[in-house]
């Protein structure tokens, strides 16, 4: 059986590059969520008027990997100190934000959120927002498996394929 997480952390090519290399992932959409408007285009959700976050829906196995794997992955591929900021991407489309899916990935998406705040695992305070889980609207065709059909892309190459090498080295065992 599984299960899915819907996670924002700024471009989603990054993070679906990232997620389609973990062990026990069976599927991951970029998409558009969290809203005004139903059906979005790009343009419509990179001109920031829209309310969407660039998102990925992951679909999982957690037999194999847990909810909580996949958050220690989010919160290790993006920053999530930036409100509304990925890097060289600036607005709203771009926050750090999870919409689970259950009141069990609610309570955990809290949890590591607090256990990394508690840590002070990063440099600044966690600004990761813990949205309702709403209707997920896949990207356009041309989004879905970017990295791998563009990795020479100028984008790709200095943005995602360093996130790629840092995680087959630094999270080998969850790498499949």
């Amino acid at each position: 059986m599984t299960e899915i997480a819907t996670l924002a952390g700024g471009c989603f090519w990054c993070l679906e590059a990232v997620f389609l290399e973990l062990r026990g992932v069976v599927g991951v959409v970029s998409g558009y969520i969290g809203g005004r408007d139903a059906n979005p285009s790009y343009q419509a959700v990179c001109s920031g008027q829209s309310g969407h976050a660039e998102a990925i829906q992951v679909t999982f196995d957690p037999a194999v990997i847990s909810y909580r794997d996949l958050l220690e992955i989010f919160f290790a591929f993006h920053d999530p100190t930036t409100r509304n900021r990925q890097g060289p991407d600036v607005g709203t489309q771009y926050r750090s934000a999870l919409f689970p899916h259950t009141e069990a990935q609610r309570q955990t998406a809290k949890a590591v959120t607090a256990e990394l705040t508690a840590a002070g695992a990063f440099s600044a305070p966690i600004v990761t927002t813990i949205e309702a889980d709403g209707p997920f609207y896949p990207a356009e065709g041309y989004h879905q498996d970017y990295y791998r059909r563009n990795p020479d892309q100028p984008y790709c190459a200095y943005n995602i394929g360093p996130k790629v090498a840092k995680l087959r080295a630094k999270y080998a065992a969850l790498v499949g």
